[in-house]
């Protein structure tokens, strides 16, 4: 539980699990769990009871929470995983910053 490496909207590779070497866009951040949910991967089916928002009900499909660690961004360069550090500019202002090639996320 913690500060995460990865924001929403940025865009990640699993690098761990069923759906390894797959790249999305995080669309939820979970980080009291440590979680993240990736546009269009680790789908999962669920049953559902009709309601409101769903009056048919039935058998839906949807993202499933993916662990944290088992993501990497996704350096804008090159297209490939790297790590993430701050950079500290000299206005004053931090910036993530991609390890590989250095570049402000």
């Amino acid at each position: 539980m913690g500060k995460m490496h990865v924001k929403t909207g940025d865009t990640v590779i699993v690098i761990a699990g069923k759906e390894k070497g797959k790249k999305g866009k995080v669309i939820a951040t979970y980080s009291k769990k440590d979680r993240v949910v990736v546009e269009g991967l680790n789908l999962v089916k669920r049953h559902t009871k009709p309601s409101q928002n769903n009056p048919q009900g039935g058998i839906i499909t949807k993202e499933a929470a993916i662990h944290v660690s088992n993501v990497m961004l996704v350096d804008p360069e090159s297209d490939k995983p790297t790590r993430v550090k701050m950079v500290q500019q000299a206005d004053g202002t931090k910036v993530r910053t991609a390890v590989k090639s250095g570049k402000a996320i």
